[in-house]
């Protein structure tokens, strides 16, 4: 996944936007990459703010789309629904899917992996959503 994502993606539940991102795990790719700025058109991922609120002088378009989120949490800022970002893919399945046993296990595999690398605000969440 790459921060770029955050410009398009919002909650599946109550379609807010921009979700929160908390990073657990990335790498950065050697590949350089020339990108016209600004590479995002509405919200700016890595500097966490709308487009229109920062100089094009300020935008990182080259050093973000390097940067490959390999473990992370998207967060809704509105509903406090957290998703998982497994292997780079954002798993954001809708309340119904999340039940299935499959997307249960894949959940408490990478909370078992990355819960004591995240942040007490994260876990917090995290917990809160999960009784």
């Amino acid at each position: 996944m790459r921060y770029a994502l955050l410009n398009l993606l919002a909650c599946p539940m109550c379609r807010s936007f921009p979700l929160k991102l908390y990073i657990l795990e990335k790498r950065t790719l050697e590949k350089d990459f020339k990108v016209q700025k600004p590479f995002c058109d509405i919200y700016c991922g890595l500097k966490e703010k709308p487009i229109k609120e920062l100089k094009e002088t300020d935008l990182p378009c080259d050093t973000c789309v390097k940067t490959d989120i390999v473990a992370a949490v998207l967060v809704c800022p509105k509903c406090s629904r957290w998703y998982p970002v497994i292997n780079g893919i954002p798993l954001m399945y809708p309340d119904d899917r999340r039940t299935h046993p499959r997307v249960q296990e894949r959940e408490k595999e990478f909370l078992r992996k990355y819960y004591e690398l995240m942040p007490e605000e994260l876990r917090h969440i995290i917990n809160k959503g999960r009784k």
